[in-house]
């Protein structure tokens, strides 16, 4: 597997990707993995590690410019906020990591899919919302609001979310209000995958170090049915 850093501009920032690409001769589908609300971290390197394992060449994107970790919520919270408010900021850097993975020879031509964890899955849902030329895109523990539910319209491919059912995050208002966005965009094909018991970043093995379980807390089964569920999608999708 080869390990490549991406520099890309985006939305005014200078961003700093990790790509991963298989052992395998030719054109090869690409996905690209947006990280959670903190930016460019282990988990989402991880993510796309395993994704360049099943043949895939996959981009783990930056989030907040220059490859920033930002380890503190509460200071990375304003700075999702501001995107949140404004879609048009996140679809620029979502098309900026897009423009730069379709931009490589391996992946040139070939079809691209998006997931993201947390904020990185709002990130995957506005490239998609934006009318980007993906097959399927997938959110973990996805915020799903959206200040621009109109734009559905403009939706490529298919869609996948998957979200825990006691995520205080996520709560059901805001499940229905995407089930409402996704239903007045009829030519989408959509699902939510909902998991009992289970709350927010149940991906992410190190979700307890932020010390609020209630809130964020990791779930075996569901981390291995969203993945599962995500595979199956890409098997049928990025081929």
């Amino acid at each position: 597997m080869q390990e490549i850093e991406l520099a890309y501009p985006a939305d005014g920032l200078n961003m700093k990707g990790t790509l991963y690409l298989p052992d395998t001769v030719g054109p090869i589908p690409g996905v690209l993995v947006f990280p959670e609300a903190f930016g460019i971290s282990d988990h989402a390197r991880g993510r796309a590690r395993r994704l360049a394992g099943l043949g895939y060449a996959a981009l783990a994107a930056d989030l907040h410019g220059d490859a920033k970790l930002i380890e503190d919520l509460g200071a990375a919270m304003p700075l999702i906020n501001a995107l949140r408010e404004n879609p048009l900021h996140t679809r620029a850097r979502t098309n900026g990591a897009l423009a730069a993975l379709t931009a490589r020879p391996e992946v040139a031509g070939q079809p691209i899919g998006a997931i993201g964890f947390c904020f990185g899955g709002t990130m995957a849902l506005e490239l998609a919302r934006g009318g980007a030329d993906v097959k399927a895109v997938v959110g973990f523990h996805s915020g799903l609001a959206t200040t621009r539910p109109e734009d559905a319209v403009a939706i490529k491919g298919r869609v996948l979310v998957c979200i825990g059912a006691d995520d205080p995050g996520i709560p059901a208002e805001q499940r229905a209000a995407f089930e409402a966005e996704m239903k007045a965009a009829p030519h989408v094909n959509w699902r939510m995958d909902l998991y009992g018991g289970v709350v927010h970043s149940f991906t992410n093995q190190h979700a307890d170090r932020l010390g609020r379980p209630e809130f964020a807390r990791y779930d075996a089964e569901a981390d291995r049915l969203s993945w599962n569920a995500m595979q199956d999608l890409f098997e049928q999708t990025l081929v």
